[in-house]
């Protein structure tokens, strides 16, 4: 591995300098920048501010023009026909079972669950079977949400933290095209943007037939120049599977606003416990017997604790211009035992921990500016994170008690990059952008076997390029091409010893490269109608990973996919509105025989569909359906995984002072699975481990009552 190092401490040196510098010079920029976007506002609008007078928009209005239910008018702007801003007047009205649910607003976007209320969500994308978050980046009004040297996974990606209804907005990018967008990114990201203030105060109650229950309290008050505004929730309850699931949730958020100059000030504070026992995914062949029933369990210690703290501080002179600093602390515990008995005596339980802190700054700004005859809008950014480790590691357990520690390191990881981007308007049509990216990385970890401890660092630079051409004021066409990366575990980069063998290994890499493609159009002849396509390339150099069920490396070959994606959006009337896609995706290994080529998970084909209603005197209704296709479970496709359909819907009346909506989830229940997976295990008394296909049903039907009184 060669190593730079004015490249890597430019990268951090530069990163720090534009957190200090961002303040000082970005108002003057955001002046010039807000002016030139005046313009762009006259259009017709709609969303949840199109109907109020321009002196009751709230200010963060400005730089986004929401369509009811799918995204903002991206025509001219956009670098490609797969992004957008999905506003909550799509998913206010949506049925949710997970707050990690609603990345699904993100077409062709799944996030399943096969442990229980606590654990991040599986990610499903592009052909990625993306695991709890390995290429798809998250995060809260510009916080980071992956962590890296995750216990569980390299970029785990828990979003059970959100209170879906602080949230305003989740924009999401996919692909490689973007400069801004470092690790985890490769597939896709979303950022989601939280209220500035309440539309309404008020407190709520959920309660479902399975013995769930929720409390939320919601609202905002006026302090000084400032807005307060805050929501506490509370959840638990048993749920439907076998096992009670003894939910014991708590979130809450803090935001304060206020003007600052000519910036917004903005800081905010966000905490969330959670206590849950879980059903995972169990043998097939368990069910079948009759040793335990389709909701059942073969250990019912499953599940754990988890915490996480976040405060954050900013600037915002405009969308294109700010500064945040943000610090967290970290506490997870996940009991899991996907292998039951291999070991006869003891069992196959393990727990996953980590005890951490961190802390980061961003910064960007942006301007447009006449070089020659060509207009010019430019954007550099620049961000630095640093992770600082207890403990994080990976013991043995029986009954939740530790017997044998497989791994317990401490250490800390500090990334840094700088970026920057160019779009040269070549004419009033066609626009192209040139983006880089340089990231570096350090880490160091002490860890219980002497030969697996020590430090290292690494730099990686990537290359963008896209390019835009507007055939009509309704159409408009995208290309694009752009390396991008994630970071395996830097404790793999570390690895010469097989913690649970005692082989020698070799460390793996810590940047791994991709590269990808795309090409699409847009439609957007009226603000009743939108559509796009995109056809999509994605080539990774390795899909190593460090597996933290092992405590060890365990490398893949490189792989490459591709596919199209489609997405509409139809509101006919004021009080009826469509929007459906569709995914197709092809993902091989490649460099391997072709009959054992397959990815494990990938899924071919995603679709989604929905219609809402909102009717005069209050009524409002929502139906979706999600339908998951088949997918290689093995390299060699002798066995596939079943199609999944599910189907949610909603009613709601609002009574003014009072609000009462009924939820329906899994509204047809279906008795499909919401995850399979194919590998070895053994029950208690099988003389050797059999392969078998591992399910997780889905929750059976479901009925929520929702009961809110205003204040």
């Amino acid at each position: 591995m060669t190593i730079t190092w004015t490249r890597a401490l430019l990268s951090g040196a530069s990163a720090l300098a534009f957190a200090a510098m961002a303040p000082s010079l970005a108002p003057a920029v955001a002046q010039e920048t807000q002016a030139s976007q005046a313009a762009d506002l006259s259009g017709p609008q709609s969303g949840p501010d199109a109907d109020k007078p321009d002196s009751d928009k709230k200010d963060d209005k400005t730089d986004t023009v929401y369509i009811f239910g799918r995204a903002t008018e991206l025509i001219g702007t956009a670098q490609a026909a797969s992004e957008g801003v999905v506003g909550e007047a799509d998913f206010e009205t949506r049925p949710l079972l997970r707050p990690g649910e609603l990345v699904e607003v993100i077409p062709g976007m799944v996030a399943a669950q096969h442990s229980g209320g606590g654990k991040a969500n599986q990610y499903y994308l592009r052909g990625f079977n993306l695991d709890h978050g390995t290429d798809f980046a998250g995060s809260i009004d510009g916080v980071p949400l992956n962590f890296r040297a995750h216990p569980h996974m390299n970029g785990y990606l828990d979003l059970n933290f959100l209170i879906p209804e602080v949230v305003e907005s989740v924009e999401f990018h996919k692909g490689t095209a973007y400069a801004s967008n470092g690790d985890f990114s490769a597939a896709a990201s979303a950022d989601f943007t939280t209220h500035d203030e309440a539309h309404e105060n008020y407190v709520e109650t959920d309660i479902t037939n399975d013995d769930e229950y929720r409390f939320l309290a919601l609202g905002s008050t006026k302090i000084g120049d400032g807005t307060l505004f805050g929501a506490g929730e509370w959840e638990g309850g048993d749920g439907a599977f076998d096992n009670p699931a003894r939910q014991k949730k708590f979130s809450a958020y803090l935001k304060y606003t206020t003007d600052w100059g000519n910036a917004k000030f903005h800081a905010a504070l966000m905490g969330y416990d959670q206590d849950w026992h879980a059903t995972d995914q169990m043998p097939l062949r368990a069910i079948q017997s009759g040793l335990i029933g389709r909701l059942g369990t073969l250990d019912p210690n499953l599940g754990g604790y988890t915490s996480r703290y976040i405060a954050s501080a900013g600037l915002d002179w405009d969308k294109n211009t700010s500064v945040l600093v943000y610090g967290e602390t970290y506490t997870f515990r996940l009991f899991n035992n996907p292998t039951f008995f291999l070991d006869q005596v003891n069992g196959d339980e393990f727990m996953q921990f980590t005890d951490r802190k961190a802390l980061g700054a961003r910064g960007k700004m942006g301007n447009t500016a006449d070089v020659g005859a060509f207009k010019v809008d430019w954007h550099v950014g620049a961000d630095i994170r640093g992770d600082f480790i207890d403990t994080d590691g990976l013991v043995r357990t029986i009954n939740r008690v530790p017997f044998q520690f497989i791994r317990n390191d401490s250490g800390d990881v500090t990334l840094a990059d700088v970026w920057g981007e160019a779009t040269v308007h070549w004419t009033d049509a066609f626009r192209t952008t040139f983006g880089a990216r340089e990231d570096a990385i350090w880490y160091n970890f002490d860890a219980i076997q002497p030969e697996n401890s020590g430090s290292d660092n690494d730099t990686k630079f990537s290359p963008k390029f896209s390019a835009a051409y507007t055939f009509t004021d309704a159409l408009e066409g995208y290309a694009s091409y752009g390396y991008a990366f994630h970071t395996n575990d830097p404790r793999g980069g570390l690895l010469h010893t097989d913690p649970n063998t005692g082989d020698p290994v070799t460390p793996s890499p810590v940047f791994v490269e991709s590269r990808g493609s795309e090409v699409g159009l847009r439609y957007q002849p009226s603000q009743s109608f939108n559509a796009s396509i995109a056809v999509f390339e994605l080539d990774l150099d390795s899909e190593l990973i460090f597996v933290g069920d092992a405590g060890t490396s365990e490398p893949s070959s490189p792989t490459k996919r591709y596919g199209s994606e489609v997405n509409a959006f139809w509101r006919p009337t004021d009080w009826l509105a469509f929007d459906a896609s569709g995914a197709w995706s092809h993902a091989r290994f490649v460099d391997v025989p072709k009959d054992e080529s397959r990815i494990p998970n990938a899924l071919e084909f995603v679709g989604s569909a929905g219609a809402t209603l909102t009717l005069d005197g209050g009524w409002e209704a929502s139906a979706r359906i999600r339908y998951l296709g088949k997918s290689a479970l093995i390299e060699d496709n002798s066995v596939r995984g079943d199609p999944s359909f599910l189907m949610n819907v909603g009613v709601s009346k609002d009574f003014g002072p009072f609000y009462v909506g009924l939820d329906i989830l899994n509204a047809t229940n279906s008795k499909d699975n919401e995850i399979e997976y194919y590998y070895e295990s053994q029950l208690q008394g099988e003389p050797a481990p059999v392969a078998d296909r591992m399910i997780h049903p889905l929750e059976p039907r479901t009925y929520r009552l929702v009961l809110r009184a205003k204040f």
